[in-house]
């Protein structure tokens, strides 16, 4: 798989998940050959397409793009 490959997966995951991922949501979903991200490409990620990674349930990530990524109103 290519870093396009990838990207492209993501993104599209990620636009029709507007409340995000975690990892292994995406892995599994996506059925990406990869046991972890790799930090480079999650840095490129970050820059090219705006992936946001925000804090879910226990030590997971939930990975979202930014017009999904905005905190939810406390009351």
């Amino acid at each position: 798989m290519t870093y396009i490959e990838y990207k492209t997966d993501i993104q599209r995951h990620l636009q029709s998940h507007p409340r995000g991922a975690t990892w292994q949501e995406l892995r599994d979903s996506l059925q990406l050959p990869y046991v972890r991200p790799c930090p480079e490409w999650t840095r490129r990620l970050e820059q090219e397409i705006g992936l946001v990674r925000r804090k879910g349930y226990g030590r997971s990530l939930q990975w979202a793009l930014p017009s999904a990524a905005a905190p939810e109103p406390k009351e």
